[in-house]
């Protein structure tokens, strides 16, 4: 075990908690807009919308990620910083990822919403619009508070697999913990099991508390009919 104290075990979960968490605000937010997009009464949005979420949900992540690095930065120069340390290329790699997590995870985020969307009963929507609200206004004030709350189970799903997603990451060199565990594993041949093993439980780590809490949130919140 004493071969763990040489490498950063914690600042590359560290890592992988960012991704996770700027990741998931980008997400939440894009696929809220998305699902308000795909039930909007505008037929081009909801065509848009429809068109997204099926091509970009049946992308693989990898290719996602890989593009952003070869056709934003490397293609077009798009930085994301402006940064002009050695450290410049860390931060695009990174800020890239979380541009790829958000687009991908926002089309499960947009269905699982959309779902919820689905559970709110016309009715309360037709009374919103007698009382003179318009689509936005149903949407944001009536439809959308009860929905969000149906759906925070479904939403917990999401995030764990986000969690584990940020893995792909490293294939654009973001120092993640599945790239730390690749180096580990080409340096530490012989501890190989081990070395799996420490990163298996650091996911699990990772991920179980999410669920657990999300979980008991789901039950508190639930909208009771």
């Amino acid at each position: 075990m004493d071969f763990l104290s040489h490498y950063d075990l914690l600042g590359a979960f560290w890592t992988t908690v960012q991704l996770t968490f700027w990741s998931a605000i980008g997400a939440l937010v894009w696929g809220i807009v998305l699902a308000g997009m795909r039930v909007s009464p505008v037929w081009l949005m909801r065509a848009f919308a429809t068109a997204y979420v099926n091509v970009v949900r049946n992308t693989p992540l990898t290719l996602l990620v890989v593009g952003a690095s070869l056709g934003l930065y490397q293609a077009l120069g798009v930085s994301l910083t402006t940064d002009t340390t050695t450290s410049a290329l860390d931060i695009t790699n990174f800020r890239l990822s979380v541009l790829a997590f958000v687009l991908y995870t926002g089309t499960f985020v947009a269905e699982a919403v959309r779902s919820g969307i689905n559970t709110v009963p016309v009715g309360q929507a037709e009374a919103s619009r007698a009382l003179g609200l318009g689509f936005m206004q149903t949407l944001t004030i009536v439809v959308l508070p009860q929905a969000l709350r149906s759906v925070v189970a479904p939403l917990a799903s999401v995030l764990i697999a986000l969690t584990k997603n940020t893995t792909i990451a490293s294939a654009i060199g973001v120092a993640e913990a599945s790239l730390l565990m690749k180096e580990m594993l080409e340096n530490e041949g012989q501890a190989g099991l081990l070395v799996f093993s420490v990163f298996a439980l650091g996911f699990v780590i990772l991920t179980l508390p999410i669920g657990l809490l999300l979980g008991w949130l789901s039950n508190k919140v639930a909208v009771k009919r």
